[in-house]
């Protein structure tokens, strides 16, 4: 279980404070607004209202022992900048920051964040390639054009094996991590492995072997 901070409790942020509560985390969330720390007291492991522009406040805080610290303050790029500062300043070792505009990345970039945020613009390219791959049904980016993907094994797929279906030139450059049938997971399937119509594949490989894949898939 990590120990996470969410800092600004606003949709993006107390999303991101929800969904870490689900997967089994502790979360703290801190925001300046009495009303919107109320709304999340019973829903984390503790909210608290801080103002996050002070060093001294952010200090009490203690946020250089959570494993992650989000800044998720909305608009107000002066406060994530400041409050951005004082966590480097603090020693605190994996920030991420949720960046509103070009100029505001530019800066975050230069005080050596671990990773900026652009959640519309992130969502949208997930939006766009989730659309040009209806097959796909989520996917985790990893970095360097790898991908773990998502697909529901379609009509054309039934009988098949694995080793068939995803056969690339050169082969193996497609793994399949599991498959998912009716409640009943199969982790590492083999290439001999008989896939089924409307089975979930969980594939891993890099972006252009799955787009060679991806017409046998459909």
């Amino acid at each position: 279980m990590g120990q996470f901070a969410i800092i600004g409790l606003g949709r993006f942020g107390g999303a991101a404070a929800l969904e870490l509560m689900r997967l089994g985390h502790s979360v703290l969330g801190v925001d300046g607004d009495e009303r919107i720390v109320t709304q999340y007291a019973d829903r984390l492991t503790q909210a608290m209202i801080v103002d996050v522009t002070d060093s001294d406040s952010l200090a009490d805080l203690a946020l250089a022992d959570y494993d992650m610290v989000l800044v998720a303050i909305g608009e107000d790029v002066q406060s994530s900048l400041v409050c951005t500062v004082h966590l480097k300043a603090l020693g605190v070792k994996t920030v991420w920051v949720k960046a509103s505009s070009r100029a505001h990345h530019l800066i975050l970039n230069k005080l050596g964040v671990n990773r900026i945020i652009h959640p519309e613009e992130e969502m949208g390219i997930r939006i766009a390639q989730v659309l040009s791959y209806p097959m796909v049904n989520d996917y985790i980016a990893l970095g360097n054009g790898e991908f773990v993907v998502e697909i529901e094994a379609s009509d054309k797929l039934d009988g098949r094996t694995l080793g068939d279906a995803l056969m690339t030139e050169p082969p193996g450059n497609i793994q399949a991590l599991a498959v998912k049938r009716r409640g009943d997971t199969t982790v590492h399937p083999t290439e001999q492995f008989v896939v089924r119509a409307k089975d979930t594949l969980i594939l891993f490989g890099h972006l252009q072997y799955l787009k060679m894949a991806a017409p046998k898939l459909r």
